[in-house]
């Protein structure tokens, strides 16, 4: 094979912040989406913008990572 990679070091890429999330303090828009969860995580940019939110922790790890950015957990 002769396919060419370009790997990113973890200091390249962006630094996102995962947090759990009361599905009670979301809008009612979006505690219906929750289907019975009680938490979620939020993705959050370094700047404080949320950029996702998901079921589970480990998907928000994996869904940052997918998009080239370096997840950390803040309380």
């Amino acid at each position: 094979m002769d396919t060419k990679y370009q790997f990113v070091s973890d200091a390249e890429r962006p630094i996102v912040y995962v947090r759990a999330v009361k599905v009670d303090e979301l809008p009612e828009d979006m505690r219906e989406q929750a289907m019975r969860s009680e938490t979620v995580y939020a993705v959050h940019s370094a700047d404080g913008e949320r950029l996702a939110l998901v079921r589970d922790r480990s998907m928000a790890f994996v869904l940052a990572r997918q998009n080239d950015m370096t997840p950390v957990t803040v309380h």
